[in-house]
């Protein structure tokens, strides 16, 4: 009887091989690569003065979270060089890349000495590493949503691909737990001083096993298959994808923009703005944040099976009507102060997010053909990210700053309205061929 399931699952293209399962396993290498990524933007509070001349908190962090905006700068580059590389090479070859050069940058930011100890090279050397890390973030959504989303089933093509944003926000979740247990653990000053350190030197060492994963995984049958037909030979993949793809790249732009920028704030910076701007106590928000994204990475595959039964375009509007809606409420509930709306406002906002993140790699493949999917994914998306989401932080911090506190609430409105209005005009690809 388990054989005749198995053989229809097969035939209906649901059932996952071992291959497929191995595909999603080495997921995990995308996990270890994201949690130097993410945690620059989760400790940033604590190691802004160590970079910057001290006397003024506000414009250190400032100053810090410019150069985590300046960092996505790099991720249209890395997505377009790291995309075309992949899209010639090979999804494995260019993962492989791209996870070296952003555990090597962590290392660097590391040891970094402060600004204190060398003057200006301090912020030159934050800076450079920044740069790195953002032109390997660039190129590593593209490279790996390929990978996963071309290794699935036909019929399962969002559940494969959700393991790329469950890896990244795995990434977030270590870093976030690693600020949580080094802040309750440490003083502040002791935080200041090394502590955050600690959690750059993991990151770094954690990079290292995702390397040994990535090299262990075998290329996939569409790259192989447009490898043999010489269609990855034919033309430069950044013009093959300006010239015959274009409303397909622009799509890709519409589609992230109201993602990226509601990730960034409630994922990554949510934390930082409830104890900047409402004051609760960054160990308590960094412990409502880690909760918020354990139960988001498990949300995530459940959203996108139902977007492999209903389609990409329900489970997208879900998403963004759901922030429209919930932006105004949610900032005044964190108004309040304390753990537990902070919580209630994570919570709620995470699962409305999961509409997104369980669909963007999966949609976003399935626009473009193997020879260019990588660079058709990797480029607009890091164009779009670099400017939405990249920037989220550093505006919502000088909007309270500046005495707009009371407006941010808008600033994620009216994103996740455009969000609406792209989802509901552009074409439905659940159930297009890949090739």
């Amino acid at each position: 009887m388990s054989e005749v399931v198995a053989s229809a699952e097969a035939a209906s293209g649901t059932r996952l091989t071992r291959a497929q399962r191995k595909a999603i396993a080495g997921s995990i290498g995308n996990t270890v690569e994201w949690v130097d990524w993410a945690v620059y933007g989760t400790l940033a509070p604590i190691f802004a003065s160590q970079f910057f001349p001290s006397g003024n908190p506000t414009a250190a962090l400032l100053s810090t979270l410019a150069v985590f905006a300046v960092g996505f700068v790099m991720r249209p580059i890395g997505g377009a060089l790291l995309g075309a590389y992949a899209d010639r090479h090979g999804r494995k070859k260019g993962l492989t890349l791209t996870i070296g050069l952003m555990a090597g940058a962590g290392f660097v930011i590391a040891i970094c000495p402060t600004y204190e100890a060398i003057g200006i090279a301090a912020p030159v050397v934050l800076l450079l590493a920044r740069l790195v890390q953002g032109f390997s973030a660039g190129g590593e959504f593209g490279s790996s949503s390929s990978f996963l989303v071309e290794s699935a089933a036909p019929r399962r093509r969002a559940f494969a691909g959700s393991w790329q944003q469950v890896s990244v926000g795995a990434g977030a979740l270590i870093a976030s737990l690693m600020g949580f247990v080094l802040t309750s653990v440490l003083s502040d000053a002791a935080m200041q001083a090394w502590g955050w350190r600690i959690a750059f030197g993991i990151g770094g060492v954690l990079g290292l096993v995702g390397l040994w994963l990535r090299v262990t995984v075998e290329e996939t049958e569409s790259f192989r298959r447009a490898s043999d037909e010489g269609r990855t030979r034919q033309r430069n993949p950044i013009v093959g994808m300006l010239t015959d793809h274009p409303a397909a790249a622009l799509r890709v732009i519409g589609i992230t923009i109201a993602g990226t920028l509601t990730y960034y704030v409630w994922i990554s910076y949510m934390p930082g703005y409830a104890n900047a701007a409402v004051g609760i106590p960054l160990s308590e928000a960094l412990l409502a944040n880690t909760i918020a994204i354990a139960y988001f990475l498990c949300l995530l595959p459940f959203v996108a099976l139902l977007s492999d039964r209903y389609g990409r375009k329900p489970t997208l509007l879900a998403f963004a009507i759901g922030f429209v809606v919930l932006a105004y409420p949610a900032f005044r509930l964190l108004e309040v102060g304390g753990f537990w709306p902070l919580l209630v406002v994570e919570l709620v906002g995470v699962t409305f997010l999961a509409g997104y993140s369980a669909n963007c790699a999966v949609v976003m493949a399935e626009q473009f053909p193997a020879e260019v999917r990588s660079t058709g994914i990797g480029l607009p998306y890091a164009l779009a990210v670099a400017v939405f989401g990249g920037t989220a932080p550093y505006i919502t911090t000088w909007m309270s700053a500046s005495g707009l506190r009371g407006w941010v609430w808008l600033y994620v409105a009216v994103a996740a309205l455009i969000g609406v209005v792209v989802y509901a005009t552009m074409p439905e690809t659940k159930g297009r061929e890949l090739t």
